[in-house]
């Protein structure tokens, strides 16, 4: 798996203080995307072993309080990714006591496969739905778009949009 950009420290992707990982790779090439750089599943910089232990380092770190971890792209779904996507968020969840994770997809919650149920299985919070520019509205909270919708998949949050 390719990523793109990994914040340390971030106020936007999710509620509190985040680490946010943009992945490489997304097959839905919504129209009026802002991230269409990310498509390509080659682009961007190898996630390695190092970058993983980075990403666990910095939610356990005391000097910043991070909420917890923010996946987007690309999309983390899309298939090449959910190796590596499964093995960060069982991670987490295992080496980051109190931590939520926040996912972005494309795919809807009733389209997902076998394999993306598993990554999910570890997600707090799910947003889904391809962004779609005719339903665009600055004014939605941690979406693009009014079709996608944002699932509440464990109590392990407490923001509600």
């Amino acid at each position: 798996m390719n990523y793109h950009q990994y914040f340390p420290i971030d106020v936007v992707n999710g509620p509190g203080t985040r680490v946010t990982l943009f992945v490489s790779g997304c097959e839905h090439q919504c129209r009026g995307c802002y991230n269409q750089s990310t498509w390509n599943p080659c682009s961007g910089h190898l996630f390695d072993q190092a970058m993983i232990e980075q990403v666990i380092k910095d939610l356990n770190d005391t000097r910043i309080k991070r909420r917890g971890l923010s996946l987007s792209g690309g999309d983390p779904l899309y298939p090449q990714n959910l190796d590596d996507i499964l093995a960060l968020v069982q991670r987490v969840k295992n080496e980051c006591p109190g931590k939520d994770i926040w996912l972005w997809t494309g795919y809807t919650l009733d389209e997902l496969t076998p394999a993306q149920r598993a990554v999910i299985a570890y997600v707090d919070v799910l947003v889904d739905g391809k962004f779609e520019q005719s339903l665009a509205d600055p004014s939605l909270v941690f979406r693009g778009s009014s079709n996608q919708v944002i699932h509440y998949l464990s109590d392990n949050h407490e923001f509600k949009a």
